[in-house]
């Protein structure tokens, strides 16, 4: 187990390293200067002093070398100094850290509602014996992958904030103003929950130890519960961190539709203002966040799966098969 970690943990490390440098690469090769950028715009028209852009780019490392910079940037990243904004001035960190609580009330919503979701309809298609049931259920989550988000959120601020008033149609403030954003993002979060789920129970229930757990007397419940949804569940749990980083990046998207306040609006802000700082800060975060969600995922994987460790696949339905 302790070697199965420090893999994991040295995964982490290295895709976090990826993201800093791919980030770095790509902003320092931008053919446009954000210190001049930030000057011409708030100089309405009239010419920038030569003297106030090389300034203010040797304060912000811009007059190094890239192999200086990087490793410089590097270095303060590494003890969470993740640089001040062009734009405003506020260190990188503090905007992030005053733009993520919404973001995160937001995507742990949205998490919970497609969990929710996409469970109920994968378990109950699994479940039923109707065909028209299970042929119906099972429609529903191309439809949901297929739909784009923005237009989701658009269709749900006609219906409930313009034509029903129950909802908000914008801001931060309270539950209520979480509600339609939340269900945009889970939309098609929860399509893709239902998808794997409902195809990794379809072939539980075809495994061999479903037959010895109902020769053995096992009502169909007691199958379900105890072999089926565990074994089953399995490429749903691995998909977890892919789908904590689809949340992130559907933010950008929600919040500036539903006009939020959060990590999507900085981010919009930073691209549109070509805040390098920001913009890497926000990677780097990111990245963290994914890498994070991933990792707790492997490590919750061998409790699910016992054969992850030896690294061995075993018989089917060896790790939940009935007894």
């Amino acid at each position: 187990m302790l070697a199965y970690v420090l893999r994991r943990l040295a995964g982490a490390a290295a895709v976090l390293w990826a993201a800093f440098t791919v980030s770095y690469l790509i902003l320092y090769l931008l053919p446009s200067d954000p210190v001049a950028i930030m000057l011409d715009q708030g100089a309405g028209g009239e010419r920038v002093d030569p003297a106030r852009v090389a300034e203010l780019r040797e304060r912000y490392g811009f007059d190094q070398g890239p192999v200086q910079q990087y490793l410089t940037l590097l270095g303060r990243t590494l003890t969470g100094d993740l640089g001040t904004s062009i734009s405003s001035g506020a260190p990188v960190a503090g905007l992030i850290a005053d733009a993520f609580p919404e973001t995160a009330k937001l995507a742990g919503l949205a998490l919970v509602l497609a969990l929710v979701a996409g469970v109920g309809i994968a378990t109950l298609a699994s479940w039923t014996r109707a065909a028209w049931l299970r042929d119906l259920l099972l429609s529903l989550p191309p439809l949901g992958v297929a739909v784009p988000g923005f237009w989701v959120g658009l269709v749900l601020l006609h219906l409930f904030s313009f034509t029903w008033f129950v909802f908000p149609a914008v801001g931060n403030e309270g539950f209520a103003s979480l509600v339609l954003p939340a269900v945009t993002l889970a939309v098609g979060l929860a399509a893709v929950v239902a998808q794997v789920l409902s195809q990794g129970l379809r072939e539980a229930w075809r495994a061999p130890y479903v037959e010895t757990a109902f020769a053995k007397g096992s009502s169909r419940a007691r199958v379900l519960g105890a072999h089926v949804a565990r074994n089953g569940s399995l490429p749903t749990v691995t998909v977890l961190g892919v789908l904590v980083g689809n949340l992130l990046g559907g933010t950008v998207v929600v919040e500036t539709v539903f006009s939020r306040q959060g990590f999507g609006r900085l981010v919009e802000n930073a691209v549109t203002t070509q805040d390098i700082p920001v913009v890497q800060g926000l990677v780097v975060v990111a990245a963290a966040v994914f890498v994070v969600t991933s990792l707790l995922v492997d490590l919750a994987h061998p409790l699910l799966d016992p054969r992850v460790l030896s690294g061995g696949r075993g018989r089917a339905g060896s790790g939940g098969g009935a007894r």
